[in-house]
């Protein structure tokens, strides 16, 4: 396995994509912190930039490296978590009352109460479990009939990709013992605000990744990071085709991509880097393909719901955008599954050897 060495710039706010808001999880580190290997510190040191739109993947991906690296999430580290999981399910919870309030859709059960969820608050205490009675009411409205009538509208307001999956364990996640499952903490968001540096220990080489902010309000910090790249790592969500931004409801989450793939892959500052473009989420996008033709938002589009077909033309989308002549290498992902990013990572690190060994002149 591998070791890590993490760290979070001074300067930043101190929320870390991989560590809950309650408390940081143990493998946080200071910029000071040597990593504990005498071999690390003799290996070549790579910088690889993760790059993306809020969600599309980013932080997920340091929790995979973690988890194949570091040797995973210990208990002390997944009960961290607690906190997160609940405000995501309470924010889920609170989205889908929202949207049933302004889509005048009435609960057909009587016991539904959505002013109760909508008042709900939680407590960031990771020893406090969640609320029985809220979790009886969330669970309450998700399963009531009525529910299926909002999920056909979820392109019209933002919601999570992972709600469908926590909504469905409120059960288990309101256990008074509960204690996250590394899936639970692949899926768990947390906005990442600032930049967050983690160092891992990968064969013969330590891959320094840097972690920025995907929101439209984090991305002016980022060219403190663009220095010396050997690798970015531009994260899309092939999901979003029908989305809306967090930041700005009228905005589809997909051409705001384009727009930062545009600026990103055209950059005088990553001439001599690599561009791995992940399209992440392919597990979603074949899953709404079915519901949401994606011909409705791309007109020249004619490939139906065939995930592959569609997965191609939103790659070229992205291709034709390069006009630097820049090496993009694509990659479709589904970055909460561990042993796809396993293989998908293995090709990845080949290619920030080659680049790295380009750079320098010996091939």
């Amino acid at each position: 396995m591998g070791s890590c060495m993490s760290s979070h710039k001074e300067d930043q706010p101190r929320t870390a994509p991989n560590a809950p808001q309650a408390a940081p999880p143990k493998d946080s580190g200071t910029a000071s912190e040597p990593d504990a290997s005498p071999v690390a510190k003799k290996l070549p040191e790579y910088k690889v930039l993760l790059l993306g739109t809020g969600e599309s993947g980013k932080s997920t991906i340091l929790k995979q490296m973690k988890i194949l690296h570091q040797h995973g999430y210990s208990q002390e580290e997944r009960a961290l978590y607690r906190p997160s999981i609940f405000k995501n399910v309470l924010d889920c919870a609170k989205t889908l009352a929202t949207a049933m309030k302004t889509f005048e859709i009435e609960p057909q059960q009587q016991e539904v109460d959505l002013d109760f969820i909508l008042d709900a608050q939680i407590d960031a205490d990771p020893n406090i479990p969640l609320d029985s009675l809220l979790a009886n009411k969330i669970k309450l409205m998700w399963t009531d009939p009525a529910m299926a009538t909002v999920l056909d509208r979820r392109n019209e307001f933002y919601l999570m990709d992972s709600a469908a999956y926590f909504m469905d364990a409120i059960d288990r996640i309101a256990e008074p013992n509960y204690l996250p499952t590394t899936d639970d903490v692949l899926r768990a968001r947390i906005k990442t605000t600032g930049i967050y540096e983690s160092s891992f220990v990968t064969g013969d080489m330590i891959l320094k990744m840097i972690d920025v902010g995907g929101q439209r309000s984090e991305r002016k910090k980022w060219i403190s990071s663009f220095e010396n790249v050997t690798s970015v790592i531009f994260c899309v969500a092939l999901s979003e085709y029908d989305q809306v931004l967090l930041e700005e409801s009228n905005q589809n989450r997909m051409f705001e991509s384009f727009v930062l793939f545009d600026s990103v892959i055209n950059s005088q500052w990553f001439t001599r880097s690599s561009i791995i473009l992940f399209l992440n989420k392919i597990d979603v996008f074949t899953e709404k393909l079915k519901r949401s033709p994606l011909e409705h938002y791309f007109p020249d589009y004619t490939g139906g719901d065939d995930p592959n077909r569609a997965a191609k033309y939103i790659l070229w989308r992205f291709t034709r955008l390069n006009r630097s002549n820049a090496s993009i290498y694509p990659h479709i992902t589904q970055a909460t599954d561990t042993n796809n990013f396993r293989v998908v990572f293995a090709t990845v690190r080949e290619t920030i050897l080659q680049n790295a060994l380009k750079d320098s002149g010996i091939i």
